[in-house]
């Protein structure tokens, strides 16, 4: 996927932790060779040249496809799955991928807490030890070094935090209505939710809206806020982030 994946886990006996590690590490890279549209042999080139059929690929697929269906609805469109009129995945994977690699450690008997960094999107389950919640700090697109701010994840169970911008890949955000580079005022997008899968996949969509529509579409959705900063470095959030921040 062409990132670095890290893991931290609290609780557990080192050898079931251990085994499940390299279970979930061994998804990870099988799901590299599924759906990485950069290899010739995954299912998903093949998908794209008419070599196979969904119903012929592994079930991750189909799930896969499906999810990104459904943000495609729910973003209008703003989020896509096609790239230069072909079948690209890319977009939800990695969130989808680094989610799941965290469920699979959270159900190890005795592990408290899980945290999983796909490429610094990350998902938290559970707890880093007791009254101790998981925080992330979110980087400053415009002061390299920096953070732009913190969130906590006090009072909740799981929560995804997915950020969308150009400061670490510069402008490789497509606006699916032109199929070129998204042209906004935004720097960065950061999404805070329950779910990494459908964090990232907002994060993407917003930061093709642009800062009005994004954050009047993002306050819409149910369970999620969210930090918008623009190119003339002005903070934008919406209405429920101070709670998450600390």
């Amino acid at each position: 996927m062409g990132t670095v994946f890290s893991f931290d886990v609290r609780g557990g006996e080192p050898g079931p932790v251990r085994a499940a590690l390299d279970e979930a590490v061994a998804g990870l890279h099988r799901v590299n060779e599924v759906f990485s549209t950069y290899r010739e042999d995954s299912q998903v080139s093949r998908l794209v040249r008419g070599e196979l059929s969904v119903e012929e690929c592994d079930p991750e697929v189909a799930e896969v496809l499906a999810l990104g269906a459904e943000a495609e609805r729910v973003s209008d469109g703003w989020f896509s799955m096609r790239y230069e009129g072909r079948l690209d995945p890319t977009g939800i994977v990695k969130g989808w991928a680094a989610e799941r690699a965290a469920r699979l450690m959270a159900g190890v008997g005795g592990v408290s807490g899980v945290s999983v960094n796909g490429g610094g999107d990350v998902q938290l389950l559970g707890v880093p030890g007791p009254e101790r919640p998981w925080r992330v700090g979110v980087s400053d697109p415009l002061r390299p070094g920096g953070l732009a701010a913190v969130v906590s994840a006090a009072g909740a169970d799981e929560l995804a935090v997915a950020t969308s911008g150009t400061a670490e890949r510069g402008a490789h955000i497509v606006d699916p209505r032109t199929g070129r580079s998204a042209v906004t005022d935004l720097v960065a997008v950061t999404v805070v939710a329950p779910e990494l899968t459908w964090a990232d996949c907002w994060a993407t969509a917003a930061f093709a809206m642009g800062s009005r529509e994004a954050l009047r579409w993002l306050e819409a959705l149910p369970d999620v806020e969210a930090l918008l900063i623009t190119a003339g470095d002005e903070v934008r959030c919406t209405g429920g982030l101070a709670r998450r921040l600390g």
